[in-house]
């Protein structure tokens, strides 16, 4: 793919979070947001918090890596690397929209294990957010999207191209977004 085609990707599946978010989230009640239909499956508010806090992982680390690098001459194409491609593709919903795989979130940023990541202001935050995740996108128009190499979240060993990255991160939030979608749909997801 082109790298004008992954940033557009990037940008159109980012852009239909923030509208599902904004249309069927952000007026939620309390109880609605923290509502869970057993004590495994996340409430909307521990998803929310969930991506919040990958977010502020991955934004400033994105945004450091991009100012820092000597690599700024961009390239037409972008070729993932086999890491990368099987990172996002783990992530990318099938095509009717389906979790495919399921995975046990790391403990800094699993809401169960620590409550404390929920804060009761998730949508908010998620909204602001995704807006610096449109800066970091632009910046990202700046440089070889092949060269600049992220560390992952759960080892800073691992190092993903940017590209990879900036698509793992998308398709991660997409994936939870149709998370959230399931749980309104439920019988009994509550009224008020």
């Amino acid at each position: 793919m082109t790298t004008k085609e992954l940033l557009q990707s990037v940008r159109t599946i980012t852009q239909e979070n923030i509208d599902y978010i904004q249309k069927s989230v952000a007026k939620l009640s309390e109880n609605q947001m923290n509502w869970s239909p057993n004590a495994g499956i996340w409430s909307i508010s521990e998803i929310l918090a969930h991506m919040n806090e990958y977010s502020h992982y991955y934004h400033p680390t994105f945004k450091r890596r991009i100012e820092n690098t000597r690599f700024t001459s961009t390239k037409e194409a972008f070729i993932s690397s086999p890491l990368g491609r099987s990172a996002w593709k783990s992530m990318k919903l099938g095509r009717l929209n389906n979790i495919k795989r399921k995975f046990k979130a790391p403990k800094g940023y699993n809401p169960t294990v620590d409550p404390t990541l929920v804060k009761g202001n998730e949508t908010e935050q998620f909204m602001l957010l995704q807006s610096e995740f449109f800066e970091v996108i632009n910046l990202a128009e700046t440089v070889n999207l092949r060269r600049v190499k992220i560390p992952i979240s759960i080892s800073k060993i691992i190092r993903l191209r940017l590209g990879d990255a900036l698509l793992f991160v998308t398709y991660h939030n997409q994936r939870h977004i149709q998370q959230v979608r399931n749980l309104k749909e439920r019988r009994n997801f509550p009224v008020k």
